[in-house]
């Protein structure tokens, strides 16, 4: 069996692939204060749930854009595993030309998603990924990546305005029942959620303006479900592409 982790700013989704099955998916807070030791005992207890044990992992991927963390994780595969995982990275295979100005710039998750997306579709694409920041990656017709756009994510957006507007509270993220808000709950997620759909959209135009094929749009991370409906531009919801890009990119350095 596969361990896949992708380690992201506000979640870790980590996966167990059984050949190319998913058969076990988690998502837990980032927290970098956590040891080696700490994340080793929470996994164990997710993997006793599932009557799983550690001996049946046989390999280990990890994608991270929390440079602290990748060394704890590095050190809880060695110490409970007993192996040395595959670190996404400027040494990995990827089957994916990168035309960036430079390279090394792009967040290991960007790049795990375009793979993911490519190899699934085989077509031009752009991936939405809605995480800590909202990525706009775009692949063209021949696989290569060929850039895109980063904004703030909703949850930050939304906390900022908590933070910096001394009468406005912390209000949840959701689909308000109506644009034209009666309270000022509802006017915060009315702005948040409704200006969030828009920025969406008028990205990924604009990258197909630029683009001039014809680009399938897909969606990913934690909040994709919530925006996804009404949104004009999004083509499809991948709850996994992050964690099948793991596997594939495993598959490919093997």
């Amino acid at each position: 069996m596969l361990l896949v982790i992708d380690v992201g700013n506000s979640n870790i989704v980590i996966g167990v692939y059984n050949n190319d099955l998913l058969t076990r998916h988690w998502r837990i807070s980032t927290d970098k204060s956590r040891t080696s030791d700490e994340y080793g005992i929470l996994l164990h207890n997710l993997f006793s749930m599932y009557s799983m044990s550690f001996e049946q992992i046989e390999a280990i991927i990890i994608s991270s854009v929390v440079p602290p963390l990748t060394g704890v994780l590095e050190s809880l595969c060695n110490d409970f595993f007993s192996l040395s995982p595959l670190v996404v990275g400027s040494g990995t295979k990827t089957g994916m030309q990168i035309l960036y100005d430079n390279p090394l710039e792009v967040g290991a998750d960007r790049i795990v998603n375009a793979v993911a997306g490519y190899e699934k579709h085989r077509c031009p694409l752009i991936i939405v990924d809605f995480g800590t920041a909202t990525t706009f990656d775009y692949v063209n017709i021949k696989g290569e990546y060929c850039g895109g756009a980063i904004a703030p994510g909703l949850a930050i957006s939304l906390e900022a305005l908590f933070q910096r507007a001394s009468k406005l509270p912390r209000v949840d993220i959701c689909r308000p029942p109506n644009a034209i808000a009666k309270n000022t709950v509802n006017s915060m997620q009315s702005g948040i959620f409704y200006g969030y759909v828009g920025l969406v959209d008028g990205i990924v135009e604009r990258i197909r303006q630029e683009s001039t094929e014809q680009l399938k749009v897909i969606a990913t991370g934690g909040l994709a479900a919530l925006i996804a409906p009404e949104s004009k531009t999004i083509d499809e919801v991948d709850k996994f592409l992050t964690l099948e890009g793991l596997r594939i990119l495993y598959d490919r350095n093997r």
